[in-house]
Protein backbone atom coordinates (compact mmCIF):
# COMPACT_ATOMS: atom_id res chain seq x y z
CA UNK A 1 0.00 0.00 0.00
CA UNK A 2 1.44 3.25 -0.85
CA UNK A 3 2.31 6.27 1.62
CA UNK A 4 -1.40 7.63 2.28
CA UNK A 5 -3.21 5.68 0.79
CA UNK A 6 -6.49 4.33 2.16
CA UNK A 7 -8.02 1.25 2.41
CA UNK A 8 -10.36 -0.92 4.60
CA UNK A 9 -11.97 -4.06 3.59
CA UNK A 10 -14.78 -6.84 4.35
CA UNK A 11 -13.77 -8.97 6.78
CA UNK A 12 -15.66 -12.89 7.11
CA UNK A 13 -15.10 -15.99 7.37
CA UNK A 14 -15.50 -17.35 4.59
CA UNK A 15 -15.03 -14.04 2.83
CA UNK A 16 -14.83 -14.95 -1.13
CA UNK A 17 -18.44 -14.58 -1.92
CA UNK A 18 -18.95 -10.44 -0.80
CA UNK A 19 -19.51 -8.18 -3.58
CA UNK A 20 -18.37 -5.75 -1.50
CA UNK A 21 -15.33 -5.20 -2.79
CA UNK A 22 -17.10 -4.94 -6.03
CA UNK A 23 -19.53 -1.76 -5.03
CA UNK A 24 -16.68 0.11 -2.90
CA UNK A 25 -14.11 -0.26 -5.32
CA UNK A 26 -16.75 0.88 -7.97
CA UNK A 27 -16.56 4.20 -5.87
CA UNK A 28 -13.34 4.67 -5.15
CA UNK A 29 -12.98 4.71 -9.02
CA UNK A 30 -16.07 6.89 -9.95
CA UNK A 31 -14.73 9.35 -7.06
CA UNK A 32 -10.67 9.11 -8.17
CA UNK A 33 -9.39 8.55 -4.60
CA UNK A 34 -6.27 7.11 -3.96
CA UNK A 35 -8.00 4.31 -1.94
CA UNK A 36 -8.41 0.48 -2.47
CA UNK A 37 -11.06 -2.28 -0.45
CA UNK A 38 -10.34 -5.72 0.22
CA UNK A 39 -11.52 -8.93 1.34
CA UNK A 40 -9.84 -10.77 4.70
CA UNK A 41 -10.94 -13.85 5.39
CA UNK A 42 -10.29 -14.12 9.49
CA UNK A 43 -10.86 -17.26 11.31
CA UNK A 44 -12.81 -16.73 14.04
CA UNK A 45 -10.32 -17.60 16.63
CA UNK A 46 -8.11 -14.69 15.01
CA UNK A 47 -11.20 -11.88 14.77
CA UNK A 48 -10.23 -10.04 18.17
CA UNK A 49 -6.60 -9.45 17.37
CA UNK A 50 -7.34 -8.82 13.61
CA UNK A 51 -9.24 -6.28 14.89
CA UNK A 52 -7.60 -5.05 17.45
CA UNK A 53 -4.76 -4.60 15.47
CA UNK A 54 -6.83 -3.04 12.48
CA UNK A 55 -4.66 0.10 11.77
CA UNK A 56 -1.87 -1.99 12.02
CA UNK A 57 -3.13 -3.74 8.95
CA UNK A 58 -3.31 -0.88 6.98
CA UNK A 59 -7.20 -0.21 7.28
CA UNK A 60 -9.31 2.65 8.13
CA UNK A 61 -12.30 0.82 8.64
CA UNK A 62 -14.35 -2.01 7.39
CA UNK A 63 -17.08 -4.00 7.05
CA UNK A 64 -17.87 -7.11 9.07
CA UNK A 65 -20.09 -10.29 8.30
CA UNK A 66 -20.71 -13.78 8.92
CA UNK A 67 -19.91 -14.71 11.80
CA UNK A 68 -18.39 -12.18 13.20
CA UNK A 69 -20.90 -9.55 13.71
CA UNK A 70 -21.84 -10.38 17.50
CA UNK A 71 -18.12 -10.29 18.42
CA UNK A 72 -17.35 -7.11 16.16
CA UNK A 73 -19.91 -5.65 18.94
CA UNK A 74 -17.88 -6.36 22.32
CA UNK A 75 -14.81 -5.17 20.23
CA UNK A 76 -15.46 -1.93 19.45
CA UNK A 77 -17.67 1.06 21.03
CA UNK A 78 -20.99 0.92 19.17
CA UNK A 79 -23.71 3.33 18.81
CA UNK A 80 -26.82 2.67 19.79
CA UNK A 81 -28.34 1.63 16.66
CA UNK A 82 -25.37 -1.69 16.56
CA UNK A 83 -26.39 -2.10 20.36
CA UNK A 84 -29.88 -2.21 19.91
CA UNK A 85 -29.77 -4.76 16.99
CA UNK A 86 -26.77 -6.87 18.40
CA UNK A 87 -24.39 -6.73 16.17
CA UNK A 88 -21.98 -4.53 14.05
CA UNK A 89 -21.11 -4.80 10.25
CA UNK A 90 -19.38 -1.44 9.89
CA UNK A 91 -16.17 -0.29 11.85
CA UNK A 92 -14.49 3.04 11.47
CA UNK A 93 -12.17 5.27 13.63
CA UNK A 94 -12.98 8.44 15.36
CA UNK A 95 -10.05 10.17 17.03
CA UNK A 96 -8.30 6.53 17.34
CA UNK A 97 -11.72 5.44 18.98
CA UNK A 98 -12.69 1.86 17.34
CA UNK A 99 -16.28 2.65 16.79
CA UNK A 100 -18.70 0.38 15.05
CA UNK A 101 -22.61 0.93 13.40
CA UNK A 102 -25.51 -1.29 12.03
CA UNK A 103 -25.51 -0.34 8.24
CA UNK A 104 -28.23 -3.66 7.82
CA UNK A 105 -30.79 -0.73 9.27
CA UNK A 106 -30.57 2.24 6.89
CA UNK A 107 -30.02 -0.31 3.80
CA UNK A 108 -33.42 -1.85 4.34
CA UNK A 109 -35.18 1.34 4.93
CA UNK A 110 -33.34 3.10 2.09
CA UNK A 111 -34.07 -0.04 -0.38
CA UNK A 112 -37.64 0.09 0.20
CA UNK A 113 -38.40 3.90 0.36
CA UNK A 114 -36.88 3.73 -3.36
CA UNK A 115 -38.13 0.47 -4.79
CA UNK A 116 -41.78 0.89 -3.17
CA UNK A 117 -42.39 4.43 -2.71
CA UNK A 118 -45.11 4.75 0.79
CA UNK A 119 -44.47 1.21 1.90
CA UNK A 120 -44.82 2.53 5.44
CA UNK A 121 -47.86 4.63 4.95
CA UNK A 122 -50.48 3.26 7.36
CA UNK A 123 -48.37 0.03 7.71
CA UNK A 124 -49.85 -1.67 10.94
CA UNK A 125 -48.83 -4.98 10.75
CA UNK A 126 -45.45 -6.81 9.22
CA UNK A 127 -44.54 -10.11 9.03
CA UNK A 128 -41.06 -11.52 9.29
CA UNK A 129 -39.46 -14.65 8.81
CA UNK A 130 -36.45 -15.11 10.81
CA UNK A 131 -34.69 -14.25 14.28
CA UNK A 132 -30.99 -13.78 13.73
CA UNK A 133 -28.91 -10.94 13.21
CA UNK A 134 -30.63 -9.76 10.31
CA UNK A 135 -33.52 -9.68 11.55
CA UNK A 136 -33.40 -7.90 14.63
CA UNK A 137 -32.16 -5.47 12.07
CA UNK A 138 -35.38 -5.06 9.79
CA UNK A 139 -37.15 -5.05 13.37
CA UNK A 140 -35.45 -2.15 14.72
CA UNK A 141 -35.96 -0.43 11.36
CA UNK A 142 -40.05 -1.37 11.11
CA UNK A 143 -40.35 0.08 14.79
CA UNK A 144 -38.32 3.02 14.28
CA UNK A 145 -40.91 3.58 11.26
CA UNK A 146 -43.90 2.94 13.68
CA UNK A 147 -45.17 -0.18 12.66
CA UNK A 148 -47.69 -1.36 15.53
CA UNK A 149 -46.96 -4.66 15.06
CA UNK A 150 -44.35 -6.71 14.31
CA UNK A 151 -45.25 -10.75 13.94
CA UNK A 152 -42.00 -12.77 13.93
CA UNK A 153 -42.10 -16.11 12.64
CA UNK A 154 -39.22 -18.72 13.42
CA UNK A 155 -38.64 -22.66 13.48
CA UNK A 156 -37.32 -21.85 16.86
CA UNK A 157 -40.25 -20.07 18.80
CA UNK A 158 -37.68 -19.70 21.73
CA UNK A 159 -35.79 -16.98 19.79
CA UNK A 160 -39.02 -15.19 18.35
CA UNK A 161 -39.67 -14.44 22.22
CA UNK A 162 -36.35 -13.31 22.66
CA UNK A 163 -36.66 -11.02 19.91
CA UNK A 164 -40.18 -9.59 22.16
CA UNK A 165 -38.13 -9.33 25.25
CA UNK A 166 -35.23 -7.11 23.53
CA UNK A 167 -37.82 -4.84 21.60
CA UNK A 168 -40.85 -4.97 23.38
CA UNK A 169 -44.58 -5.87 23.14
CA UNK A 170 -45.21 -4.22 19.55
CA UNK A 171 -42.98 -7.50 18.41
CA UNK A 172 -45.33 -10.71 18.32
CA UNK A 173 -43.94 -14.36 18.25
CA UNK A 174 -46.34 -16.50 16.29
CA UNK A 175 -45.95 -19.76 14.78
CA UNK A 176 -45.26 -21.14 10.60
CA UNK A 177 -48.56 -22.40 10.36
CA UNK A 178 -50.30 -18.89 11.39
CA UNK A 179 -48.32 -17.39 8.40
CA UNK A 180 -51.78 -17.15 5.44
CA UNK A 181 -53.46 -15.87 8.46
CA UNK A 182 -50.91 -13.16 9.20
CA UNK A 183 -50.69 -12.23 5.66
CA UNK A 184 -54.52 -11.57 5.54
CA UNK A 185 -54.16 -8.37 8.15
CA UNK A 186 -50.37 -7.33 6.78
CA UNK A 187 -49.25 -4.89 5.03
CA UNK A 188 -44.97 -6.03 4.50
CA UNK A 189 -43.64 -9.50 4.34
CA UNK A 190 -39.19 -9.74 4.71
CA UNK A 191 -37.72 -13.07 3.98
CA UNK A 192 -34.93 -12.09 6.70
CA UNK A 193 -33.51 -16.55 6.60
CA UNK A 194 -31.18 -17.97 3.96
CA UNK A 195 -34.02 -20.28 2.39
CA UNK A 196 -34.01 -19.37 -0.87
CA UNK A 197 -30.19 -18.85 -1.42
CA UNK A 198 -28.32 -20.76 -3.86
CA UNK A 199 -27.39 -23.81 -2.48
CA UNK A 200 -30.23 -23.51 0.06
CA UNK A 201 -33.78 -25.16 0.13
CA UNK A 202 -36.41 -22.97 -1.42
CA UNK A 203 -39.00 -21.05 0.58
CA UNK A 204 -42.25 -21.53 -0.62
CA UNK A 205 -45.22 -19.25 0.75
CA UNK A 206 -48.81 -19.15 -0.43
CA UNK A 207 -49.17 -15.43 -0.62
CA UNK A 208 -53.03 -15.61 -0.49
CA UNK A 209 -53.06 -11.81 0.76
CA UNK A 210 -54.91 -8.31 -0.32
CA UNK A 211 -52.72 -6.65 -3.50
CA UNK A 212 -51.31 -4.02 -1.04
CA UNK A 213 -49.23 -6.42 0.23
CA UNK A 214 -45.26 -5.72 -0.38
CA UNK A 215 -42.73 -8.30 -0.48
CA UNK A 216 -39.13 -8.22 0.34
CA UNK A 217 -35.91 -10.39 0.44
CA UNK A 218 -33.09 -9.78 1.49
CA UNK A 219 -31.31 -12.89 -0.12
CA UNK A 220 -29.64 -11.58 -3.20
CA UNK A 221 -28.32 -14.64 -5.10
CA UNK A 222 -30.62 -15.79 -6.74
CA UNK A 223 -31.55 -11.81 -8.23
CA UNK A 224 -34.91 -13.23 -8.03
CA UNK A 225 -35.81 -15.82 -5.16
CA UNK A 226 -39.07 -18.00 -5.50
CA UNK A 227 -41.18 -15.93 -3.18
CA UNK A 228 -40.27 -12.70 -5.12
CA UNK A 229 -41.32 -14.65 -8.33
CA UNK A 230 -44.23 -15.64 -6.44
CA UNK A 231 -45.32 -11.89 -5.50
CA UNK A 232 -44.80 -10.45 -8.55
CA UNK A 233 -46.71 -13.36 -10.45
CA UNK A 234 -49.65 -11.88 -8.10
CA UNK A 235 -48.84 -8.25 -8.83
CA UNK A 236 -47.26 -7.42 -5.64
CA UNK A 237 -44.75 -4.74 -5.11
CA UNK A 238 -41.46 -6.47 -4.10
CA UNK A 239 -38.19 -5.25 -2.95
CA UNK A 240 -34.62 -7.51 -3.30
CA UNK A 241 -31.34 -8.26 -1.58
CA UNK A 242 -29.61 -6.92 -3.88
CA UNK A 243 -30.98 -2.59 -3.16
CA UNK A 244 -30.05 -3.15 0.48
CA UNK A 245 -26.76 -4.21 -0.02
CA UNK A 246 -25.74 -1.56 -2.16
CA UNK A 247 -27.83 1.04 0.11
CA UNK A 248 -26.21 -0.47 3.21
CA UNK A 249 -22.46 0.46 1.56
CA UNK A 250 -23.03 3.61 1.72
CA UNK A 251 -22.15 5.28 5.27
CA UNK A 252 -19.72 3.23 5.59
CA UNK A 253 -17.73 4.45 2.56
CA UNK A 254 -18.43 8.01 3.62
CA UNK A 255 -16.86 7.31 7.10
CA UNK A 256 -13.70 5.42 5.89
CA UNK A 257 -13.11 7.84 2.71
CA UNK A 258 -15.37 11.42 3.37
CA UNK A 259 -17.12 11.72 0.12
CA UNK A 260 -21.29 10.43 0.06
CA UNK A 261 -21.64 7.72 -2.60
CA UNK A 262 -24.85 7.27 -4.57
CA UNK A 263 -26.46 3.92 -5.48
CA UNK A 264 -27.07 4.02 -9.54
CA UNK A 265 -28.25 1.75 -11.97
CA UNK A 266 -24.44 1.64 -13.34
CA UNK A 267 -23.66 -0.11 -10.06
CA UNK A 268 -26.56 -2.50 -10.18
CA UNK A 269 -26.07 -3.63 -13.21
CA UNK A 270 -22.46 -3.91 -12.10
CA UNK A 271 -23.57 -6.45 -9.57
CA UNK A 272 -26.01 -8.28 -11.08
CA UNK A 273 -23.69 -9.08 -14.09
CA UNK A 274 -21.18 -10.46 -11.67
CA UNK A 275 -23.79 -12.79 -10.31
CA UNK A 276 -24.90 -14.07 -13.47
CA UNK A 277 -21.17 -14.68 -14.47
CA UNK A 278 -20.77 -16.75 -11.18
CA UNK A 279 -24.18 -18.97 -11.81
CA UNK A 280 -22.89 -21.88 -14.03
CA UNK A 281 -20.30 -22.02 -11.25
CA UNK A 282 -22.05 -22.38 -8.40
CA UNK A 283 -24.72 -24.93 -10.09
CA UNK A 284 -21.59 -27.02 -10.49
CA UNK A 285 -20.27 -27.04 -7.42
CA UNK A 286 -23.08 -26.66 -4.92
CA UNK A 287 -25.46 -29.48 -4.14
CA UNK A 288 -28.51 -29.21 -5.58
CA UNK A 289 -31.27 -27.39 -3.61
CA UNK A 290 -34.06 -29.08 -2.14
CA UNK A 291 -37.59 -29.20 -4.05
CA UNK A 292 -39.79 -29.81 -1.36
CA UNK A 293 -41.31 -26.48 0.28
CA UNK A 294 -39.46 -25.56 3.42
CA UNK A 295 -39.93 -24.36 6.86
CA UNK A 296 -38.15 -22.05 8.97
CA UNK A 297 -34.43 -23.56 10.08
CA UNK A 298 -33.01 -21.19 12.49
CA UNK A 299 -32.29 -17.45 13.09
CA UNK A 300 -31.63 -16.68 9.70
CA UNK A 301 -28.26 -15.21 9.04
CA UNK A 302 -27.18 -14.81 5.20
CA UNK A 303 -23.73 -14.23 3.57
CA UNK A 304 -24.38 -10.67 3.35
CA UNK A 305 -21.82 -8.46 2.35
Amino acid sequence: MSDGRKAACIIGWPAAHSRSPLIHNYWIKQHGLDAEYRREEVAPDRFADFVKNLRDHGYVGANVTVPHKEAALALTAPDERARAVGAANTLWYDDGTLRSTNTDVEGFLANLDSTTPGWDRGLENAVVLGAGGAARAVIFALLAREVQRVYVINRTVERAQALQKQFGARVKPAKWDEITGLLGGAGLLVNTTTLGMVGQPPLEINLRCPASLVVADLVYDPLVTKMLASARDRGLRTADGLGMLLHQAVRGFQLWFGVKPEVTSELRALIEADLRDKAPEKKATEKKPQEKPAKLRGGGNKKRG
